[in-house]
């Protein structure tokens, strides 16, 4: 027996114009287990978003790709808004025009979890990437009226199984947002010393506290150097979180 997850993915290939052999090689199964999943069985009713939505498809129950969704929810709770009184729910995070690669992996993050189509949407000194599918408030519970620093941010059970699993990336995910890596330059006794720190920002006391728990599961050793302002600078904790985080680009 087959993990639910696998099938759904075999599924999944099949559907978006493969064919069985193809989606067989997709999950390294024989070509007659796969032609019975996507050949022998009725095409499932739900279609769009809700044929990707891993919170409702119960042959699912988890995203085919856990460490893009743990990036794309550091981003969405750095620079995301989600809008889930439109008649479609957009998923909105905007991304600075100074680091296109970040514009890019965040395109690609949305496709990887939910979005059939994404949309980018320059605006000043940004650019809006988002999304419009039905499916995306049960990604995103957190959604709400107002600002995020004004209300509770509590991760669901199921996120922060992912968030454990992934720390990594979602911390990627909330410094690509609201943080950045830089060369922090200091004098000592008149002699100037330069080494690299990382910053990451937020009104939020829920969000900083989740970049806190984060980077606690990583053992990366960090401190508040302000109320909304979080430091990782010690020799041994930069490098530590390079090979998650890393600058932008």
């Amino acid at each position: 027996m087959h993990p639910p997850e696998i099938r759904a993915r075999a599924r999944q290939v099949f559907l978006s114009g493969a064919t069985v052999a193809e989606a067989a090689r997709s999950v390294g199964l024989n070509y007659r287990t796969v032609w019975h999943w996507c050949r022998d069985r009725p095409t499932p009713a739900v279609q769009g978003t809700a044929l990707r939505c891993f919170r409702c498809r119960e042959d699912v129950g988890v995203p085919t790709d856990p460490t893009a969704y743990a990036y794309l929810l550091g981003l969405y709770l750095g620079d995301g808004h989600l809008v889930a009184t439109a008649r479609v729910p957009v998923l909105r995070i905007s991304c600075s025009n100074s680091w296109p690669g970040l514009i890019s992996a965040c395109d690609d993050a949305m496709r990887a979890v939910l979005a059939e189509k994404v949309q980018r949407v320059p605006q000043q000194g940004c650019v809006n990437v988002q999304s419009y599918g039905k499916h995306w408030p049960c990604l995103f519970p957190q959604h709400g009226p107002g600002k995020k620093h004004e209300r509770p941010i509590v991760l669901a059970d199921w996120q922060r199984t992912i968030v454990e699993a992934h720390p990594g990336d979602f911390l990627r995910g909330l410094f690509h947002s609201d943080g950045c890596r830089f060369a922090n330059r200091v004098v000592v006794r008149g002699k100037e010393y330069v080494y690299p720190r990382y910053m990451f920002t937020n009104e939020s006391a829920d969000i900083m506290g989740l970049c806190q728990w984060a980077l606690d599961l990583l053992g990366i050793a960090w401190r508040m150097n302000r109320r909304n302002s979080l430091s990782v600078a010690r020799r041994g904790a930069v490098p530590a979180l390079d090979r998650h985080v890393g600058p932008k680009t």
